[in-house]
């Protein structure tokens, strides 16, 4: 595993069960400050990566009070994690090993996860199958049931072949995708945007994920109900939870989050006002209420 240092992190290396090459952001990795509190680890989203959350993590582990170490991971595929020539490996199962990789290679025995969308769908198989790792869990604007249409909305924009030119076009097509539902996101907020989803290459903005995640939205059937996580659901009900949503999200239904709650009476949620899916966690109030969140924990 290699390790280096770029001032408000680590980048580190580590192997997979198979043996891939994965990347994670390993923000105050050691030091008293962060001794004796649960770490944090971030999940992202289908096409994204660690760079979603580098403004949230540099707010959790510089906190005055309660600093905490963060992890942010590229999932393979994505960002710095090396791409799979083995394409059917990109898939829930695969990525949820690729988690419990992480943990111990970074000496995890239990922390305090936040899954983004595709990251927290992964958060309900280790639910299942690794409950001891999860102290507490923040779901942000994903739940056991994903509405077919707003999958179908990612599908097309991830694959609408828009390729930008320079920078600044990147910015005008994420607004052109995601303006109507990301209202409360000003200019310099898209131009984040506009740096975290895509991979610098000489100057010029490139897709930073393997094209082979985007193809195989093509070939799903959304005139059907997509399969649930309710049964593994069940684990995550037995934990500390926070449920954030996107106001303006097409992925996670009303219904959802009250059949969530119905299960789950003691979720805190958070609604994440003028955003879609998914919000940007270090915008408004978000980052406040994480901390309250995390406060509740060692």
């Amino acid at each position: 595993m290699a390790d280096m240092d770029t001032g408000g992190f680590q980048e580190r290396y580590y192997s997979s069960a198979d043996g891939l090459t994965l990347y994670a952001r390993d923000y105050q990795p050691e030091g008293p400050a962060t001794a004796g509190r649960l770490p944090v680890i971030c999940l992202p989203g289908l096409t994204r990566n660690s760079r979603d959350f580098h403004p949230l993590a540099l707010f959790l582990c510089r906190d005055e009070t309660a600093p905490r170490r963060v992890i942010a991971l590229d999932s393979r595929g994505r960002g710095n994690s090396a791409w799979d020539e083995n394409k059917a490996n990109y898939n829930l199962a695969v990525e949820t090993a690729d988690v419990i990789s992480a943990c111990a290679a970074f000496g995890i025995e239990r922390a305090i996860f936040i899954g983004t969308s595709r990251g927290g769908l992964i958060l309900h198989l280790i639910a299942a199958t690794r409950p001891d790792l999860l102290e507490a869990v923040i779901l942000n604007d994903i739940g056991p049931v994903i509405e077919a249409q707003g999958l179908a909305l990612i599908r097309d924009y991830l694959n609408n072949g828009k390729k930008p030119a320079d920078w600044k076009e990147a910015t005008g097509i994420l607004r052109e995708n995601h303006g109507a539902s990301f209202t409360a996101l000003a200019e310099e907020d898209w131009r984040e945007m506009a740096f975290a989803i895509y991979r610098d290459i000489g100057g010029k903005p490139a897709a930073d994920f393997d094209p082979a995640i985007a193809e195989a939205l093509r070939s799903m059937d959304f005139s059907q109900p997509l399969p649930d996580l309710w049964t593994q659901f069940e684990s995550l009900s037995r934990l500390p939870l926070m449920l954030i949503r996107g106001e303006n999200t097409a992925l996670l239904s009303k219904e959802t989050i009250e059949e969530m709650v119905r299960r789950h009476p003691s979720v805190v949620l958070h609604a994440a006002h003028g955003q879609g899916h998914a919000p940007l966690l270090h915008l408004g109030n978000i980052p406040a209420a994480i901390g309250a969140f995390l406060a509740k924990f060692r």
